[in-house]
């Protein structure tokens, strides 16, 4: 899901009601989403769109996960502990000094 469509959209996945992170993802993608969610705590369920399984649905156990909300408002940490930043959640960056920039600054 692009980080500018704020959509929430939840369905039952074997069982559990959960809410979609990602549509369309690649299995890198997924693997790399998965492992991130996992890593802040969420529970993650990965489902093939097709029958090849070549894109790759992502979801969460989680109603209130809205990957938007969560990356903007960085509640969401990487591997090493900084925060995720849109271009990490992307996959434009990994680069972990820029997981800590600020769009914004704070005045006296």
């Amino acid at each position: 899901m692009a980080l500018n469509k704020g959509n929430h959209i939840v369905e039952t996945i074997d069982g559990v009601r959960c809410s979609l992170v990602e549509t369309g993802a690649s299995k890198e993608r997924a693997d790399f989403l998965k492992k991130l969610l996992e890593h802040n705590q969420y529970e993650v369920k990965v489902v093939g769109e097709n029958e090849e399984a070549t894109t790759f649905k992502v979801w969460v156990a989680d109603l209130l996960f809205n990957p938007v909300i969560d990356v903007y408002q960085r509640r969401l940490k990487s591997f090493t502990g900084k925060r995720v930043t849109p271009a990490y959640w992307l996959q434009q960056s990994t680069n972990e000094t820029e997981a800590e920039v600020n769009y914004w600054s704070f005045r006296k």
